[in-house]
C-alpha cells in the first residue's frame, strides 16, 4: 500500500527546529496574551526553513512577530500557522479512498481484524481564520457537520457494504517524519550569510485571561479591615508555560473582537487566617501607557486548562466606614420610557414609589497611609467578619479598576435592622405660571443596640430648575439633582425628615 506522504512534506529538507527558552507572557484581563519566545535559530546562507512547535492553538496568525534584538535583519519570505495536530479524523482523511485494518472487540465474542475502504473520512479541517471571522456561527457549522449523518460523519465500505461509522478501532500505517502532534510555527527565511542568534518570537493568543478578587475581613467589633488580594490566571490555549516570566495588564485596552464564544472562568473563595507583614511582595505594579501593569515577581508554570492564583497584596489595619444610605425611590425607567421632561415634570404619579431597605455600604481610602496605596485592578471583593474564631460570609460585589488615593465604596447589602419609609404628602402644578411643588415625609427607624448615622438621599428629577422652600434639618447638595440629609439615630429611636421641594420652568 502506497502511504500518502505528500500532504504532509515541506517545501524545503531538512527542517530546522527552533525551540523556546524560558517564555514570558503579558496577560490581559480580556481573554486574551502577548507571548514571547526566545528561540535559538541556526541559519544557512540561503534558503531556511525553521519550525517552532511550542506555540498555542490559539494564535493570531497575523501578529507573529519574529525578530533579531541584535539588530540583524530577518528575511522573512513565507510564514505558515498549522494547527491540525495529528487526530483520527485527520488521518481517516489522509487515506480517503484506500483500505485500512480495523480491529474489532466486542463481547464475548474473539477479537478480531476487517479490511474497509474509506469512503469518506468526515474530518472538517480547522480553519483559524474562519473562527476569527465568524466565530459561533461557525462552530455550529463544524457541529452539524460531526452530527451522525452529516457531512462529518465517516462512511466506510465493509466486505461489499457501505456504513456509517467505524466498524472498529482503525490501525494506521507509518505517516513518516512531518506529522505535527502540536500546533506549528514555521517561516521560510532568506540569509545572506550564515547566522546564529536568538531570535524573538511573540504573538497575540486567545484563551488565557486573568482577574483580581479581594478578600476582606473585619474584626468581630470594629471596622481595621484586613485585605488579601488574588490574582486568578486561567490558561486555555492548549500549551504549557513552564517557568514563565508573567505580567497582567489591567485597564480597558481596545481589541477588535475576533470571537464571540465565551468561557466561564469560576473564582474560590480563599479565606485569609492571619496577615503577618511580608518583606518582599510577590507582584510588583507600575504605570504604562493608559493602564497598569502587574509584574509577578518570581517565574510561575501555568499549565494548559489550569487556573492559578497568586497573591498580590496583602495589607492590615485598613481604617473603614460602614455607611448606611437610605435612597427610598424607586423609578421604573420602563414605565416613562417615551416621556419626556416636560410630562414627567406634570405627571403626579412619577417619583411616588418607595422600597423601605436601608443598604449598607462598606468604605475605605486606597492610600498608603491606610495600609494600601496601589492601582487596584478590577475584580470581586468578598467580605467577612469574624465570629469568635470563625469568619461568616457577610456580602461581595464588585469593584471597578480604582486608582491610588481614590475611595472604595462597596455595596454588600441591605441592613436588617433600620427601615426606612418614604412617603409623598403633597403635589400642586400651576401649569399657567409653569411651576410645581412636591412635599415628602421620610421616617426611620433604628432597631439596633447601637446609634447609626443614615444617609438619606433624595433625586430631584422633575426639572433643572428648583429650590428646597421647607425642611425639617439641613441637607448637603450632592450634585444638580440629588441632595443627601444625615440622620442620626439613637437605639430603638424614630425620626422624621420632612421636606417640600419648588420647581420653575
Amino acid at each position: 500500500m502506497k502511504t500518502p506522504l505528500l500532504p504532509l512534506l515541506g517545501l524545503f529538507a531538512p527542517l530546522a527546529f527552533a525551540t523556546g527558552a524560558q517564555p514570558a507572557l503579558t496577560i490581559y484581563n480580556q481573554n486574551f496574551a502577548v507571548v514571547r519566545d526566545q528561540i535559538a535559530l541556526d541559519l544557512k546562507l540561503g534558503e531556511n526553513q525553521v519550525v517552532f512547535d511550542e506555540a498555542t492553538m490559539q494564535v493570531e496568525p497575523d501578529s507573529v512577530i519574529l525578530r533579531d534584538p541584535a539588530g540583524n535583519p530577518l528575511q522573512i519570505l513565507e510564514q505558515s500557522y498549522r494547527n491540525d495536530p495529528v487526530s483520527q479524523s485527520l488521518l481517516l482523511s489522509l487515506f480517503e479512498g484506500q483500505e485500512i485494518d480495523f480491529f474489532v472487540a466486542e463481547v464475548n465474542k474473539p477479537d478480531r481484524v476487517v479490511r474497509g475502504k474509506i469512503i469518506r473520512s468526515g474530518y472538517v479541517a480547522h480553519n483559524s481564520l474562519a473562527m476569527q471571522r465568524y466565530g459561533n456561527q461557525y462552530a455550529m457549522t463544524q457541529m452539524a457537520m460531526s452530527s451522525p449523518g452529516g457531512a462529518g460523519e465517516p462512511i466506510i465500505q465493509v466486505d461489499g457494504k457501505i456504513q456509517f461509522g467505524l466498524p472498529g478501532k482503525p490501525v494506521f500505517p507509518s505517516l513518516g517524519d512531518d506529522t505535527i502532534l502540536k500546533p506549528r510555527l514555521s517561516w521560510v527565511i532568506n540569509s545572506p550569510k550564515p547566522l546564529k542568534t536568538d531570535a524573538e518570537l511573540g504573538y497575540i493568543t486567545r484563551g488565557m485571561t486573568w482577574e483580581a478578587s479581594y478578600n476582606v475581613v473585619a474584626p468581630e467589633k470594629g471596622n481595621d479591615l484586613d485585605i488579601v488580594g488574588w490574582v486568578t490566571m486561567d490558561n486555555q490555549t492548549g500549551r504549557d508555560f513552564v517557568d514563565a516570566k508573567i505580567k497582567l495588564m489591567a485597564g480597558e485596552v481596545n481589541k477588535v473582537p475576533v470571537f464571540d464564544g465565551y468561557i466561564n472562568y469560576g473564582s474560590s473563595i480563599s479565606t485569609p487566617t492571619a496577615f503577618e507583614s511580608i518583606p518582599r511582595p510577590t507582584v510588583t505594579e507600575k504605570a504604562f501607557d493608559e493602564y497598569h501593569l502587574y509584574s509577578l515577581e518570581r517565574p510561575a508554570t501555568l499549565r494548559d486548562r489550569e487556573t492559578k492564583q497568586v497573591e498580590f497584596i496583602r495589607a492590615s489595619g485598613v481604617k473603614s466606614e460602614v455607611i448606611y444610605v437610605y435612597d427610598g425611590a424607586v423609578i421604573d425607567w420602563n414605565r416613562w420610557r417615551g416621556y419626556n421632561r416636560s410630562s414627567l415634570r406634570q405627571n403626579e404619579e412619577f417619583g411616588s414609589d418607595s422600597k423601605n431597605r436601608v443598604s449598607v455600604m462598606r468604605e475605605f481610602k486606597n492610600t498608603k497611609e491606610n495600609g494600601l496605596g496601589i492601582p487596584l485592578p478590577k475584580g470581586r471583593v468578598r467580605f467577612y467578619r469574624a465570629d469568635g474564631k470563625q469568619l461568616e460570609f457577610t456580602g461581595e460585589n464588585v469593584i471597578d479598576h480604582t486608582p491610588k488615593d481614590e475611595t472604595v465604596r462597596v455595596y454588600t447589602g441591605d441592613a436588617f435592622d433600620l427601615v426606612g419609609e418614604r412617603k409623598r404628602t403633597n403635589f400642586k402644578v400651576d401649569r399657567s405660571n409653569n411651576w410645581s411643588d412636591e412635599s415628602f415625609e421620610i421616617t426611620l427607624r433604628n432597631r439596633k443596640t447601637e446609634p447609626v448615622t443614615i444617609r438619606v438621599v433624595e433625586h430631584l428629577l422633575r426639572w433643572n430648575n428648583w429650590d428646597i422652600t421647607d425642611k425639617s434639618m439641613p441637607f448637603k447638595k450632592l450634585n444638580s439633582d440629588e441632595i443627601e440629609f444625615l440622620v442620626e439615630l439613637k437605639p430603638d429611636e424614630e425620626r422624621k425628615i420632612t421636606y417640600t421641594v419648588h420647581y420653575s420652568w
